[in-house]
């Protein structure tokens, strides 16, 4: 295994390099506008690889383009950072429209204690050419 840390999207389109999976923890499936995003995936993937990606899932009624906003320190103005953020339905739509097979999205409930939020879970497979 091989593993990249960067700017996902700016690896993706300047690497001639197939993979058989790739794979976005919290990540650059998150906070890469997914128009960009899964055509780049798609192209870099072998037929019959595998996207899979974890996020938080979206607040009800807040999807789409999100701001999230990460406080830098007492005297400084936070940082925004853009995510994306849809049900699994949507997420499933969209990979579906990319080229992509045997889509898969779930909301994993957070186990009982404190964490009240789950995990979402997305994969999918890029079709045969």
């Amino acid at each position: 295994m091989e593993l990249h840390q960067g700017d996902a999207l700016a690896y993706l389109e300047d690497t001639f390099m197939v993979f058989d999976a790739i794979y976005s923890v919290f990540g650059a499936a998150w906070f890469t506008d997914p128009g960009l995003l899964l055509p780049a995936v798609h192209a870099n993937l072998r037929p019959g690889g595998v996207l899979a990606f974890s996020q938080r899932p979206p607040v009800e009624g807040c999807y789409g383009c999100q701001a999230s906003y990460i406080p830098k320190g007492p005297d400084e103005d936070p940082a925004i950072v853009k995510r994306w953020d849809y049900p699994p339905e949507t997420w499933a739509a969209m990979l579906k429209e990319y080229g992509f097979a045997d889509v898969t999205a779930e909301v994993v409930r957070a186990p009982e204690g404190r964490r009240r939020i789950g995990t979402l879970l997305v994969r999918a497979v890029r079709r045969a050419a």
